[in-house]
This record gives C-alpha cells, sequence and structure tokens, in this order.
C-alpha cells in the first residue's frame, strides 16, 4: 500500500493505493470517534463488495448500515439524493457516510454528506479507474439537472479515499476505457513524461497488469491532489482539470445522461477542444 496527501491544511487527508486494503483500519483511523457508518452504494457494485466492507468495519467495533441506489449516470438525480438522506433520517443516523461506488455514488455520497445535519464527514472507497483516478480525489460533489450535468452541489472533502486495485478487475472493458480518457488527460495537462508512458503501457490496463495500473493510479492522484492543494475551489489552476469537460458534459447532456460514459464524453471533448484551438491558432 501507498499513500498520497491531498494537502488542506486542517481539512488534509490521505490516500491510499493498492490491494486487499484494510478498509476497517483505515477508516478506523480517519474516523477514531465514530460508531456508526452508513454505506452508500449501487444494486451493482452493493452484492459485490459491500460485504467485504462490511465485515472488515465490523471487526474494528463499527456499526454499518447499507443505502443502495440504483446504479448509473441517468440517476445521479434530486431522487436518489434524497434517497440518501430520507435513509440517514429513517435510521436517525449522524455520524459518518462510507461511498462504496464509481464517481456517481461517490459524488452524490458526498453532496448528501455535506448538507445532512450541516454536514457530516465521510470516505471514499472507489471502485471504477476513473472514480480512483479523478472524481474521489478533490472535494467536488454533486447531482446532475437536465439543464446541465453537475450544475447542483458542493466543495466538500473526504475523510481519506481507499483506492483497492483489486475492485478494477470486475470492470467491463468499456469502464476501464472510459478511465483511461481522464488518466488522458492528466498526461496532457500537466505531465508529458507521463503521457510518453501512456503511449507506450497503456494497453497493459486492458490485461489489469498491477504494476502498470498501480502506476496509472498513483501518478494521476499525485498530480490531482497537487493541483487541489493549491487551488481547491478552482479560482484558478484546477481549471486545468476540466480540459475535455465543456464539450463532454454537453455531449453527455445533449445525448442523455448515462448515454455515453462520462470518460468516453471526455475524451471526445478533449479531441473537439483541441481542434477548436488549433483553429483558432492557439496551439
Amino acid at each position: 500500500m501507498e499513500s498520497i496527501t491531498v494537502g488542506l491544511g486542517e481539512r488534509s487527508y490521505p490516500i491510499y493505493i493498492g490491494t486487499n486494503l484494510e478498509y476497517g483500519k483505515l477508516i478506523k483511523q480517519a474516523l477514531p470517534k465514530v460508531k456508526d457508518l452508513m454505506v452508500v452504494t449501487n444494486d451493482t457494485v452493493g452484492p459485490l463488495y459491500f460485504e467485504k466492507v462490511q465485515k472488515s468495519l465490523q471487526e474494528q467495533g463499527f456499526n454499518v448500515h447499507e443505502c443502495v441506489l440504483k446504479d448509473g449516470e441517468c440517476y445521479k438525480t434530486l431522487d436518489s439524493w434524497w434517497q440518501i438522506l430520507t435513509t440517514l433520517l429513517e435510521q436517525q443516523f449522524g455520524r459518518a457516510i462510507v461511498a462504496l461506488g464509481g464517481g456517481v455514488v461517490g459524488d452524490m455520497a458526498g453532496f448528501a454528506a455535506s448538507v445532512y445535519q450541516r454536514g457530516i464527514p465521510f470516505v471514499q472507497i472507489p471502485t471504477t479507474l476513473l472514480a480512483m483516478v479523478d472524481s474521489s480525489v478533490g472535494g467536488k460533489t454533486a447531482i446532475n439537472h437536465p439543464l446541465g450535468k453537475n450544475m447542483i452541489g458542493t466543495f466538500y472533502q473526504p475523510k481519506a479515499v481507499m483506492a483497492d486495485l483489486n475492485c478494477l478487475k470486475t470492470l467491463p472493458q468499456k469502464e476501464i476505457s472510459a478511465g483511461l480518457g481522464e488518466v488522458v488527460k492528466t498526461g496532457i495537462i500537466y505531465d508529458k513524461e507521463f503521457f510518453d508512458f501512456l503511449n507506450s503501457d497503456i494497453e497493459k490496463t486492458f490485461d489489469h497488469d498491477l504494476a502498470t495500473i498501480s502506476h496509472i493510479v498513483k501518478r494521476c492522484c499525485e498530480i490531482k491532489a497537487l493541483v487541489v492543494s493549491q487551488d481547491e475551489k478552482e479560482h484558478g489552476l484546477r481549471a486545468i482539470l476540466n480540459f475535455g469537460h465543456t464539450f463532454g458534459h454537453a455531449i453527455e447532456a445533449y445525448l442523455g445522461f448515462g448515454t455515453w460514459l462520462h470518460g468516453e464524453a471526455v475524451g471526445l471533448g478533449m479531441v473537439i477542444a483541441s481542434a477548436l484551438a488549433k483553429e483558432r491558432h492557439m496551439i
């Protein structure tokens, strides 16, 4: 296991990257005073990983509750967000949230944590490549609106992020490809050496080559941590992380959320943005 720190003063937090992570122990370190945890997941990820996470948490003395959402970008809505809040209220719950899933789960669980009882702590357990390299890090939380993607949300940092690379073995190739859209973006905006590495080694990702995947996730998290540490709320430098997203979000909204995966739309968005910049003699 390796760790990276997102440096934000009193709100700094670790990103753990490895295999067979001991979720219970790591969350105990992040939330030493918490006894009750609400695990927010979806109906695809839950059957795969909830019992394992629950067991690890219970071994550390946590009381564990579950909130299961429907899977898909089309469910990143007010109704799903309201479901999380309703579950918290029905169980008279007020301690902390664990987001177990991809970017949709992480965004909605984080948004719910940021407003429930004016803010309760949460941790991220990302289970997709895209969530590991991008959406679980940096504290952006949101839901979609028919008129725009991620237009309703908050900046709210997690207490820890735990990326277990074993989770990627259950992902279909389409999801790996979508995650690589954000990975390639990271290389283009910040690190030519990393981009060159991707050009030569990216195919190994589809074979679940651990060394390649570990390097990809670690480097992306390092870069995002550096950017977010300097500009948490996107007043300047952090805007570079949006490369490809202006067109990408428009594609997602126009086609209908979930028709294209987010990383696929960002990939095409980068192509369009680059073509426009070339036409305007900016590159």
